[in-house]
Protein backbone atom coordinates (compact mmCIF):
# COMPACT_ATOMS: atom_id res chain seq x y z
CA UNK A 1 0.00 0.00 0.00
CA UNK A 2 2.76 2.47 0.91
CA UNK A 3 4.62 1.74 -2.35
CA UNK A 4 1.45 2.45 -4.33
CA UNK A 5 1.06 5.79 -2.57
CA UNK A 6 4.67 6.66 -3.33
CA UNK A 7 4.16 5.84 -7.04
CA UNK A 8 1.03 8.01 -7.03
CA UNK A 9 3.06 10.83 -5.45
CA UNK A 10 5.75 10.30 -8.10
CA UNK A 11 3.14 10.63 -10.88
CA UNK A 12 1.56 13.69 -9.25
CA UNK A 13 4.94 15.43 -8.96
CA UNK A 14 5.72 14.73 -12.61
CA UNK A 15 2.29 15.90 -13.80
CA UNK A 16 2.45 19.04 -11.66
CA UNK A 17 5.94 19.64 -13.03
CA UNK A 18 4.76 19.33 -16.62
CA UNK A 19 2.00 21.84 -15.86
CA UNK A 20 4.61 24.04 -14.19
CA UNK A 21 6.66 24.23 -17.36
CA UNK A 22 3.91 26.50 -18.69
CA UNK A 23 2.63 28.01 -15.44
CA UNK A 24 5.38 30.01 -13.76
CA UNK A 25 3.73 29.65 -10.35
CA UNK A 26 5.00 26.05 -10.18
CA UNK A 27 8.69 25.15 -10.39
CA UNK A 28 8.08 22.84 -13.35
CA UNK A 29 11.43 21.26 -14.05
CA UNK A 30 12.23 20.87 -10.38
CA UNK A 31 8.96 19.03 -9.77
CA UNK A 32 9.51 16.75 -12.78
CA UNK A 33 13.05 16.04 -11.57
CA UNK A 34 11.80 15.43 -8.02
CA UNK A 35 9.13 13.01 -9.23
CA UNK A 36 11.69 11.13 -11.30
CA UNK A 37 14.12 10.99 -8.38
CA UNK A 38 11.33 9.67 -6.16
CA UNK A 39 10.48 7.02 -8.75
CA UNK A 40 14.10 5.95 -8.98
CA UNK A 41 14.33 5.76 -5.19
CA UNK A 42 11.09 3.74 -4.91
CA UNK A 43 12.59 1.22 -7.35
CA UNK A 44 15.84 1.23 -5.32
CA UNK A 45 17.68 2.74 -8.33
CA UNK A 46 17.63 -0.63 -10.12
CA UNK A 47 15.99 0.39 -13.40
CA UNK A 48 16.66 4.11 -13.16
CA UNK A 49 20.31 4.23 -12.20
CA UNK A 50 22.89 6.90 -11.57
CA UNK A 51 23.74 7.44 -15.25
CA UNK A 52 20.08 7.97 -16.16
CA UNK A 53 19.63 10.34 -13.22
CA UNK A 54 22.72 12.32 -14.21
CA UNK A 55 21.40 12.71 -17.79
CA UNK A 56 17.98 13.77 -16.47
CA UNK A 57 19.60 16.17 -14.00
CA UNK A 58 21.65 17.81 -16.76
CA UNK A 59 18.48 18.22 -18.84
CA UNK A 60 16.71 19.74 -15.82
CA UNK A 61 19.49 22.28 -15.25
CA UNK A 62 19.54 23.08 -18.98
CA UNK A 63 15.76 23.62 -19.01
CA UNK A 64 15.94 25.81 -15.91
CA UNK A 65 18.76 27.89 -17.41
CA UNK A 66 17.05 28.27 -20.78
CA UNK A 67 13.93 29.52 -19.09
CA UNK A 68 15.81 32.51 -17.69
CA UNK A 69 18.36 33.12 -20.43
CA UNK A 70 16.07 32.97 -23.49
CA UNK A 71 14.01 36.02 -22.56
CA UNK A 72 17.13 38.00 -21.76
CA UNK A 73 18.71 36.98 -25.05
CA UNK A 74 15.63 38.16 -26.96
CA UNK A 75 15.70 41.46 -25.11
CA UNK A 76 19.43 41.87 -25.57
CA UNK A 77 19.18 41.13 -29.28
CA UNK A 78 16.78 44.04 -29.63
CA UNK A 79 19.03 46.28 -27.52
CA UNK A 80 16.62 46.50 -24.59
CA UNK A 81 17.27 48.95 -21.81
CA UNK A 82 17.42 47.97 -18.14
CA UNK A 83 13.94 49.44 -17.73
CA UNK A 84 12.67 47.08 -20.43
CA UNK A 85 14.11 44.10 -18.54
CA UNK A 86 12.56 45.33 -15.31
CA UNK A 87 9.29 45.88 -17.18
CA UNK A 88 9.35 42.32 -18.52
CA UNK A 89 9.95 40.98 -15.00
CA UNK A 90 7.13 43.14 -13.59
CA UNK A 91 4.86 42.07 -16.45
CA UNK A 92 5.58 38.44 -15.66
CA UNK A 93 4.64 38.92 -12.00
CA UNK A 94 1.48 40.86 -12.87
CA UNK A 95 0.62 38.24 -15.48
CA UNK A 96 0.56 35.56 -12.77
CA UNK A 97 -2.65 37.11 -11.46
CA UNK A 98 -4.26 37.24 -14.90
CA UNK A 99 -4.20 33.57 -15.85
CA UNK A 100 -2.50 31.95 -18.81
CA UNK A 101 -3.08 34.87 -21.19
CA UNK A 102 -1.51 37.24 -18.68
CA UNK A 103 1.45 34.95 -18.15
CA UNK A 104 2.03 34.70 -21.89
CA UNK A 105 1.57 38.35 -22.87
CA UNK A 106 2.23 40.59 -19.87
CA UNK A 107 6.03 40.22 -20.21
CA UNK A 108 5.67 41.72 -23.72
CA UNK A 109 3.59 44.61 -22.36
CA UNK A 110 6.00 45.16 -19.47
CA UNK A 111 9.10 45.13 -21.68
CA UNK A 112 7.50 47.52 -24.17
CA UNK A 113 6.36 49.86 -21.39
CA UNK A 114 9.80 49.83 -19.76
CA UNK A 115 11.52 50.53 -23.07
CA UNK A 116 9.09 53.34 -23.85
CA UNK A 117 9.79 54.93 -20.47
CA UNK A 118 13.52 54.69 -21.14
CA UNK A 119 13.61 55.86 -24.78
CA UNK A 120 10.27 57.57 -25.49
CA UNK A 121 10.22 55.80 -28.87
CA UNK A 122 7.05 53.82 -29.50
CA UNK A 123 8.41 51.83 -32.46
CA UNK A 124 11.51 50.79 -30.52
CA UNK A 125 9.40 49.90 -27.49
CA UNK A 126 7.21 47.57 -29.56
CA UNK A 127 10.31 45.98 -31.15
CA UNK A 128 11.90 45.36 -27.75
CA UNK A 129 8.63 44.04 -26.31
CA UNK A 130 8.12 41.60 -29.18
CA UNK A 131 11.78 40.45 -29.14
CA UNK A 132 11.62 39.86 -25.39
CA UNK A 133 8.35 37.94 -25.80
CA UNK A 134 9.77 35.80 -28.62
CA UNK A 135 12.77 34.96 -26.42
CA UNK A 136 10.49 34.02 -23.54
CA UNK A 137 8.35 31.83 -25.82
CA UNK A 138 11.43 30.08 -27.26
CA UNK A 139 12.62 29.41 -23.69
CA UNK A 140 9.17 28.13 -22.71
CA UNK A 141 8.98 25.75 -25.68
CA UNK A 142 12.52 24.48 -25.01
CA UNK A 143 11.66 23.94 -21.33
CA UNK A 144 8.50 21.99 -22.19
CA UNK A 145 10.35 19.83 -24.73
CA UNK A 146 13.18 19.11 -22.29
CA UNK A 147 10.71 18.22 -19.52
CA UNK A 148 8.98 15.71 -21.81
CA UNK A 149 12.36 14.28 -22.81
CA UNK A 150 13.18 13.86 -19.10
CA UNK A 151 9.91 12.00 -18.53
CA UNK A 152 10.49 9.90 -21.67
CA UNK A 153 13.95 8.85 -20.52
CA UNK A 154 12.54 7.99 -17.08
CA UNK A 155 9.69 5.92 -18.52
CA UNK A 156 12.03 4.17 -20.97
CA UNK A 157 14.37 3.25 -18.09
CA UNK A 158 11.45 1.94 -16.03
CA UNK A 159 9.85 -0.07 -18.81
CA UNK A 160 12.87 -1.46 -20.67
Amino acid sequence: MAITLLWILCAILILLGLAGTVLPVLPGTVLVWGGILLGAWIDDFTRVGVTTLVVISVLAVLAWGLDYVAGLMGAKRAGASKLALLGAAAGTVIGLFMGLVGVLFMPLVGAAAGEYLAQKDQTRAVKVGVSTWVGIMVGLIAKVVLAFIMVGIFLAALLI
